[in-house]
């Protein structure tokens, strides 16, 4: 029987140690995916290459080598093929990387999905908390939800921080134009004194005018990039000038006085309904501390809960009235300014 118990010992030890080891190795291809950038720069360096080494050399027409970038998401052929037809809107994807200021590329966010997805599903299976069949379903929910919220919390820091210096970008453009610079000129000058994000995506804009784009293009292009109603009000002002005339540099500052306002008007109104979200928090943590309280105490007296059909109906109607609470409490704190 001592046998048994070793050898039975020894095979769970031995389970645990791959296990470990599969989610160690998981992790370490996902950290070498996320610094490894998205190859951009390579292929950049490639294709130049491959221009001057046939640049004294005569071709036909079929031999000719483009410069032009082409969009490639992976070097896997494979993984490419299914980012270009069986990914939905892939574009809309790439546009919510940009705008969290995320520079990896789409392959490499997918890779790490499904990296998640299968280290959260070996690691429910292995230690029995739902069968196989519920934490496959769980493993792809996890890797599709986890770095959803992950980029909707880096693009909204990101929106923090570009809206609390965007102003101070505009009056510097408003400096320049009253200094006799042309607005191209003035955005320039912004987007070096200015920290990221701000900067960075105004030196963008600038590159875009350098390659040939014109102002209305790269602005736009800048806009659905950043989704933010500061920059668009920016964009639109810049566009009923350049159509209408007018003083530019009265109007930029005006805007960016608005904009400030604006700003102050969100504080203000995060300010009075703090203490609503905090009761909110308060109470909706309620239910779980209790039950958590009550397992500790008295396991048997709640499990009941879980054993018992009945019990799970009262449950599943709980977890729903909770939800639904939950929505109305979050639509009655949110406001638009």
């Amino acid at each position: 029987m001592s046998k048994l118990e070793n050898l039975l010992g020894g095979q769970l030890l031995l389970e645990d140690v791959i296990l470990v080891c599969g989610i160690a190795l998981g992790v370490v291809v996902v950290l070498v995916i996320l610094l490894a950038g998205d190859g951009s720069r390579r292929r950049f360096v490639r294709r130049l290459t491959r221009v001057k080494m046939a640049r004294n050399k005569p071709m036909t027409a079929d031999q000719v080598i483009s410069v032009r970038r082409q969009t490639v998401d992976s070097e896997i052929a494979i993984l490419d093929h299914l980012i270009k037809h069986a990914l939905p809107r892939p574009d809309v994807l790439r546009l919510r990387l940009a705008s969290a200021g995320l520079r990896t590329s789409l392959a490499n966010y997918l890779l790490f999905c499904m990296i998640l997805a299968g280290v959260v599903s070996a690691a429910v299976i292995h230690t029995h908390l739902l069968p196989t069949l519920a934490a496959i379903p769980l493993g792809i929910f996890a890797g599709v939800g986890i770095p959803y919220f992950i980029v909707a919390y880096l693009k909204a820091r990101r929106t923090r921080k570009f809206i609390a210096v965007f102003p101070e970008a505009i009056d510097l453009m408003v400096r320049g134009l009253k200094s006799g610079l042309p607005i191209t000129e003035s955005i320039k000058s912004a987007s070096e004194e200015i920290s990221d994000p701000v900067g960075g995506e105004l030196k963008q804009v600038i590159d875009n005018l350098a390659m040939g784009k014109k102002m209305d293009e790269a602005l736009y292009e800048a806009s659905a990039r950043l989704d933010i109603q500061e920059f668009n009000f920016f964009v639109v002002a810049l566009s009923i000038q350049s159509e209408t005339g007018g003083n530019l540099a009265e109007t930029l500052e005006n805007l960016s006085e608005v904009l400030r306002r604006r700003r102050q008007l969100g504080l203000k109104i995060k300010a009075l309904s703090s203490e609503a979200k905090a009761s909110a928090y308060i109470i909706g943590s309620l239910p779980f501390v209790m039950s958590v309280m009550i397992y500790l105490t008295n396991s048997g007296y709640i499990m009941t809960l879980v054993d018992d059909p009945r019990g799970n109906v009262l449950i599943g109607l709980g977890i729903t009235s909770f939800l639904v609470g939950a929505f109305v409490m979050y639509r009655m704190v949110k406001f638009e300014v």
